[in-house]
């Protein structure tokens, strides 16, 4: 699969993209018919009779099949459930055992309840992973599966989608209260040493937003990356960034350098990865749903945007450095990325180079007391 990507010329790249990167739209039509149905399920039954008072706000798709960027054989299904009674966002986190095997009681009886289209199989790991349920759709018929997991979120927010004008302060207010819940000790110390404290679930549909409304070329440039991403992990065997965190490096890349709906893939492409083999020097994040005109918000910021780089922050979620992971996974997929802009995708017809383009490095960050802005 790379060496079909590296000798790709540069404008057969969105053929290239079309013919063996983007997922089987037959199949993924009957993947989001049964999801509909499971989603609507989930959000009668979910815990009908249980003896406590928490409730299902919604039930929602996420992840990249929601987004139109998912890969060929590669599909991946989110299911938040948003849950309604909790009075913080670690009460999720301290429950979710108790709340998952109530829910995977529902999922069961599924098969039951409806024919899907596709074959439908709820998973039973030996060792079931406490932070999810997942079950599986299948057509043998288009020889392809899907992994849908379900995860659990505190309701924070109305639906996004239904309201027409974002409020930013309403947001603030309430990532103030996420922010001083990851800066305080659980006075319990019944939360697990090794969670993460991701509270990012409660912002999904913020997220999903964020990649809904960007030109069908975006999400193909998308599309892309991922596909490399994925060569990557073939390639090295060893720890490199998440898959998101190029994702939004992508998007910043597409904002700062073209902002065009219709631009060269390949330039897109190159860029992406020139601004890997520059990692060091990455400091990214957006003020699309927090900024810094609210003072606890603009302080943790602060506190944020000056750790170790590089620096991606989650678009709906600023307790959240996508980039954080091992900086010697930066440096490997670094090297990879150097060695690829010689190669003939990104070649032009008359064999110059494709150029990439120019994204200015963001400033730094500088908070004056009491000013609360940025400068």
């Amino acid at each position: 699969m790379e060496h079909d990507l590296k000798s790709t010329l540069a404008w057969e790249l969105d053929q290239f993209i079309e013919d063996r990167i983007l997922a089987d739209t037959r199949f993924l039509n009957k993947v989001r018919a049964d999801i509909d149905y499971i989603c609507a399920f989930l959000k009668k039954r979910c815990f009908r009779g249980a003896t406590h008072d928490v409730k299902v706000s919604r039930v929602v798709m996420s992840g990249s099949f929601d987004s139109d960027t998912d890969l060929k054989d590669t599909a991946e299904v989110n299911i938040t459930v948003f849950l309604k009674g909790l009075n913080c966002y670690k009460a999720v986190y301290k429950r979710q055992g108790e709340f998952l095997k109530e829910i995977k009681k529902q999922l069961c009886k599924l098969p039951g309840e409806k024919k899907f289209q596709l074959h439908y199989e709820v998973q039973n790991p030996e060792e079931p992973s406490p932070m999810f349920l997942s079950f599986k759709l299948s057509s043998p018929e288009l020889q392809q599966e899907v992994e849908c997991r379900v995860r659990l979120a505190r309701k924070v927010l109305d639906e996004p989608r239904k309201n027409k004008q974002l409020d930013i302060k309403l947001y603030n207010e309430i990532y103030s209260e996420l922010i001083h819940e990851c800066i305080t000790p659980d006075p319990e110390d019944v939360v697990d040493s090794d969670w993460n404290g991701d509270f990012a679930l409660s912002f999904t549909e913020l997220r999903q937003d964020f990649l809904r409304y960007r030109p069908p070329k975006l999400r193909k440039l998308i599309c892309l990356v991922k596909y490399w991403h994925q060569l990557c992990m073939e390639q090295l065997g060893k720890p490199v960034p998440p898959r998101y965190a190029l994702e939004l490096l992508t998007v910043y890349a597409w904002e700062h350098g073209s902002g065009d709906a219709d631009f060269n893939i390949a330039q897109g492409f190159r860029t992406v990865l020139k601004l890997i083999t520059k990692y060091e020097y990455l400091i990214i994040y957006w003020t699309v749903y927090y900024d810094f005109r609210h003072r606890e918000v603009s302080d943790y910021l602060y506190t944020q945007l000056q750790k170790d780089r590089p620096i991606i922050l989650d678009p709906a979620d600023p307790t959240r450095n996508i980039a954080g992971c091992s900086i010697m996974g930066w440096c490997f997929m670094a090297s990879v990325a150097k060695a690829w802009l010689d190669d003939p995708c990104f070649r032009n017809m008359d064999g110059s180079q494709v150029r990439s383009w120019v994204v200015p490095v963001r400033p730094c960050i500088i908070i004056i007391p009491g000013c609360w802005s940025e400068i």
